[in-house]
């Protein structure tokens, strides 16, 4: 059966921020306010909009901290008007971030990539240092902190996708920042007893932005579809949302690694092709497909917190809708056949 279409923003960001009965619960057990970091990128103002609503479902009476630069100003004023607390800081500020509130729980999403070309320098201070002030901060909080499957190698498309027992082996001055986002967390985890999870992300999609939308955009306008990252994951960034909440229940330390992506290994050609039949159009490719691809098993995932919600087949049905009627994007595209490292 055809999934209901989604049609306008306002309908996209009440989905994506629509918390299940699981969030719900796991929000109940946390005794006080919620700080979100580096809430205004592209997930940041979903998830704190489902923290939230999931609070409010609970009957908590606290306090979602929404904390970011906040660049934007249209963003922080539609978290303001659902009543979500929002603060600007600068996270590379050792002041700024000593003066933040405390809290309960902290969801870290703090993290650069693109413009990492030409920009390592703050690609890694924002990856590293400010998780080290972070870390430092909110020394003892429980936290989920977000990063990414690009800290693993390039594994056989044949072979599943690499899972947390694959030892990181990051490609690339993004990735090698992530991983030392990662090990500056599990430090103050090990010397302060702060229970965290590390979150890889790999990769969450919606209809503005994401590894289908990349697809779809090239095969509607005729434009060739790079295969050499041949095969890819991906998960609907409502279910990321809400894995990433449901992972305050699973906080340890050392910290659990979560891979969490959609259970499919995803050919290119095939997803193409795909959107090819929807679009009306006929899919050109270029490049090569490899035997390798950056690609995460989240089997464990699945065994704590279930199955995503949504499935592949809805994912491109409303990514197809959203370019045929031309929906909004973010214009940015994710590089997702980026091989090199590269960003």
């Amino acid at each position: 059966m055809q999934p209901p279409m989604i049609c306008g923003e306002a309908e996209l960001d009440e989905l994506l921020s629509r918390p299940t009965p699981e969030v719900v619960e796991a929000l109940s057990s946390i005794d006080g306010d919620v700080v979100v970091l580096g809430a205004a990128g592209k997930m940041g103002p979903t998830l704190a909009r489902m923290t939230h609503r999931a609070s409010a479902a609970a009957g908590a009476r606290r306090a979602v901290i929404a904390v970011a630069r906040f660049s934007n100003a249209a963003v922080r004023a539609r978290l303001d008007g659902i009543g979500i607390r929002t603060i600007a800081c600068d996270l590379l500020s050792r002041e700024a971030v000593a003066r933040l509130p405390d809290a309960a729980a902290v969801i870290f999403m703090v993290g650069a990539k693109f413009g990492t070309t030409g920009g390592e320098a703050r690609t890694w201070a924002t990856n590293g240092y400010a998780a080290a002030l972070a870390a430092e901060r909110y020394a003892g909080t429980p936290a989920v902190v977000f990063s990414t499957g690009n800290v693993y190698p390039l594994v056989a498309v044949d072979g599943g996708g690499a899972d947390e027992a694959t030892a990181p082996a990051p490609v690339g001055e993004y990735a090698q920042s992530a991983l030392a986002r990662e090990r500056i967390f599990e430090f103050f985890s090990r010397e302060h007893g702060t229970p965290a999870v590390i979150y890889r992300l790999n990769y969450a999609v919606e209809l503005r932005y994401g590894v289908l939308l990349d697809v779809a955009q090239r095969v509607f306008a005729g434009e060739p579809v790079d295969l050499r990252m041949g095969h890819l994951n991906c998960i609907w960034q409502g279910d990321a949302n809400a894995a990433a909440l449901r992972s305050l229940s699973l906080v340890r330390s050392p910290p659990l690694i979560l891979n969490v992506t959609g259970a499919e290994t995803v050919s290119v050609r095939w997803l193409a092709g795909r959107f090819a039949e929807r679009l009306g159009r006929e899919p050109v490719y270029c490049g090569d497909p490899q035997p390798t691809a950056l690609l995460s098993n989240a089997a464990l995932a699945r065994q704590l917190l279930g199955a995503p919600a949504v499935d592949l087949e809805t994912a491109i049905a409303w990514v197809a809708h959203w370019v045929k009627i031309g929906g909004p994007t973010l214009a940015k595209p994710t590089h997702f056949e980026t091989r090199d490292g590269r960003f």
